[in-house]
């Protein structure tokens, strides 16, 4: 594994963050970048090494990010920088849309080989998870001449206008960007652990998608004129969400029913990060299509949209990408598939039972602690005021997230009230052991000053 150390060891706060160079660049960034960027905390990177991140100060952190689940081979690991190197000497760029070259056949041959499902498929590369949105919706409608989507609450599939239409995750996503792409219906997602319903978790394929039968079926929209439904197997933005696999089935089943696509969003938990090169292989899910980025390429731009052959049907010229497959992203990716079949994926599964094991036992002593929940290295925390009331503590876990960058963990926030744990799958349980004693810590200071009294 790339988790190399150069003797100084990690997490080392040498000067309390933000340092002296990290504020000047802050400052010079806020004359220039966008304010619409969520930046968690005054973090400036200088360079990053397996599973650390030094700043521009010398500070070296512990980073439980991996740049949004991006860096799933660690940072910089040297197979993937050495076949970038050598890549670029070679060829950067020429457009695989209108030209051929081997590394992105190769590529594609790979994912279609590794999607679930037996079926054969094809792939159109693109730059980003929510250009592989978009890729979606646009074939989900030129295959099936049906103009209607249905997504669910607390999803997640990006930021342009046709994903922020499917995203139902927070309103500061969508306000002030209305009219969205039209004949989108939101439902509600399997939130088991916090259900308003008194039913057994495994009830909620019966509860939940009832809705999508007897209320938006019956009284809204005719399942005819339905071209997709996208879906996460793991809600990811919306709180690093479980649903139990029964929700899945039952899922699939009424895609099947009515001969409306089942599109699986695995942008995030996809690429080994769940202990399975993708998620839905959890649930038995075979989707029709399926959405890939984030932890493809160990950091290169690069996404990918994956769907059955017969599904692929669109004419030459209805879609493109100049950037897409681009050759240096898809040889990024290549030597990216190939280190996580070499033991990654098992070490996510490993090491993430590990960090939820653990976890558990620290729910016992923490009552900021509501829920904890996972699946190899995409773990949840929930963080609630009251466990009885589940009132979110949403104040608390911003105190959580800045005092450990200052401690040197770097940790990032999903939903309203979760702390979500996405390491490079390269951590050891060594490292596990750093990161939790450090929120241990975290946790205990928060919650003294919550609960005193």
């Amino acid at each position: 594994m790339n988790n190399k150390d150069d003797g100084k060891g990690y997490p080392r706060v040498i000067s309390t963050p933000p340092g002296r160079n990290a504020k000047e660049w802050v400052e010079r960034d806020n004359k220039v970048i966008s304010q619409s960027y969520t930046r968690s905390y005054p973090l400036v990177v200088e360079r990053g090494e397996g599973a650390s991140i030094i700043d521009v100060d010398g500070n070296r952190y512990l980073d439980f990010t991996s740049g949004i689940a991006v860096t799933s081979t660690g940072h910089c690991h040297p197979k993937v920088v050495d076949t970038i190197k050598k890549q670029a000497e070679k060829l950067i760029h020429m457009s695989g849309t209108d030209f051929y070259y081997p590394c992105e056949v190769r590529l594609a041959e790979k994912l279609v080989s590794i999607t679930p499902g037996e079926k054969q498929k094809k792939v159109f590369f693109t730059n980003s998870g929510a250009e592989s949105t978009e890729a979606a919706m646009k074939l989900a409608r030129y295959h099936t001449k049906r103009p209607h989507f249905i997504a669910f609450y607390g999803g997640f599939h990006g930021r342009t206008m046709g994903a922020l239409s499917v995203t139902a995750s927070k309103p500061v996503h969508r306000r002030g960007f209305s009219p969205l792409i039209p004949e989108v219906t939101h439902i509600p997602y399997a939130y088991c652990y916090r259900c308003p319903f008194e039913h057994d978790p495994e009830g909620c394929d019966i509860e939940c998608l009832a809705f999508l039968k007897e209320k938006v079926f019956r009284h809204k929209i005719p399942p005819e004129e339905v071209a997709a439904i996208f879906v996460e197997p793991i809600q990811g933005e919306g709180g690093y969400v479980i649903p139990p696999k029964p929700f899945m089935s039952r899922l699939q089943s009424i895609a099947k029913e009515f001969g409306i696509l089942l599109i699986a969003d695995e942008i995030q938990s996809g690429m080994g990060r769940t202990g399975r090169m993708f998620a839905s292989e959890h649930f038995d899910l075979l989707p029709d299509i399926i959405t890939i980025a984030k932890g493809i390429a160990s950091g290169m731009p690069l996404g990918a949209m994956v769907a059955n052959s017969d599904i692929m049907d669109w004419e030459s010229g209805s879609h493109a990408n100049t950037f897409g497959g681009n050759p240096i992203a898809c040889e990024a990716a290549l030597a990216t598939i190939e280190i996580l079949e070499e033991g990654l994926i098992q070490n996510a599964d490993k090491v993430g039972r590990y960090i939820l094991s653990e976890l558990e036992k620290m729910k016992k002593v923490h009552p900021l602690i509501g829920d904890v929940r996972g699946m190899g290295l995409m773990i949840g925390v929930e963080l609630v005021r009251d466990r009885k009331t589940k009132e979110m503590a949403t104040t608390e876990r911003g105190e959580i997230i800045q005092a450990a960058f200052k401690k040197g963990l770097l940790i990032l926030g999903c939903g309203y009230n979760v702390i979500r744990f996405m390491p490079p799958l390269i951590i050891t349980e060594d490292d596990a052991d750093k990161a939790l004693s450090i929120f241990d810590e975290v946790l205990t200071e928060v919650e003294q000053n919550r609960f005193k009294g």
